[in-house]
């Protein structure tokens, strides 16, 4: 466990970016991230590489991007003006997604990765205004600071926690949904979920890979769990099924995008993972 690259959750930016500079390579690249190779690193390819065979792929991960890059686009047409990204890593979404100039967008994350991320991205010029704060995001009233800050005047904002659940204890979940319900400019929510079933999959395929950065959150009431904290699922996308028709699924899964989806809200024994945008209620 000692041996793997990944020191801490932060690390896991660096994964991800493998997956999308490999993705931005292919020449039916489902998007486009010229910034990723850079942002991986020499440390990025040394955790994708350290992943077992069968997580190599990264289907998942380039599956959740493609959906959040369309949602997020969805959302700006109705309406959102501020876009606020918690524990961003490495996103670079406001330098290749086409949004407007005058749109918001805030990263919260981290002082060192939020550093490293500015040195590494400082010639290149984002679409729209962005906005860096450094801030421990597990520290609950710096948290409320940097949302009540970011946030500001606007009455439409959507808040995105991409892969930053599965890394948290439940009652961490619980007071961050209770936190962003109590800015009345947040609008929608955008996150990714997994059930008990898949988490416990991961554990075992993946633990010791990610001893330094274990997966803690999977709810067995699925979207129920924020529904019942005052919001409303108005997506619920499932990964796999998306992965599927982005003919990015692996030919040993394809049977399985023929299987029933499970119910969102109670998916039982199902190793089921989705994105979801939820509405205030």
């Amino acid at each position: 466990m000692s041996a793997s690259p990944i020191s801490n959750v932060s690390d896991t930016a660096r994964w991800v970016a493998v997956y999308r500079a490999r993705e931005s390579a292919r020449p039916d690249a489902l998007f486009h991230d010229p910034y990723a190779q850079l942002l991986a690193g020499e440390r990025g390819q040394a955790i994708a590489a350290f992943m077992p065979r069968q997580a190599r792929s990264g289907w998942p991960l380039i599956a959740r991007t493609k959906l959040m890059d369309d949602l997020i686009l969805a959302t700006i047409e109705q309406g959102c003006d501020c876009v606020v990204n918690l524990a961003a890593g490495f996103d670079t979404r406001p330098y290749r997604l086409e949004v407007p100039s005058s749109l918001r967008w805030i990263e919260a994350d981290l002082p060192a990765l939020t550093e490293e991320k500015e040195e590494l991205l400082k010639d290149a010029q984002p679409r729209c205004q962005l906005r860096r704060i450094k801030v421990d995001l597990g520290d609950s009233p710096a948290r409320v600071a940097v949302l009540k800050d970011a946030v500001g005047a606007s009455a439409n904002a959507l808040v995105i926690t991409e892969g930053l659940l599965l890394y948290l204890e439940e009652a961490q979940v619980r007071s961050l949904a209770m936190d962003l319900d109590a800015q009345t400019g947040i609008r929608w929510w955008m996150l990714d979920l997994a059930s008990p079933a898949l988490l416990k999959m991961m554990k075992k395929s993946m633990g010791p890979q990610l001893a330094n950065a274990p997966m803690k959150f999977g709810p067995a009431n699925g979207v129920a769990f924020f529904e019942d904290l005052g919001w409303r699922a108005t997506q619920v996308q499932s990964i796999l099924r998306a992965a599927a028709r982005f003919r990015r699924l692996p030919w040993t899964l394809k049977l399985f995008g023929f299987f029933p989806e499970p119910n969102p809200r109670s998916p039982g024994r199902a190793p089921w993972s989705a994105v979801v945008q939820l509405e205030r209620a």
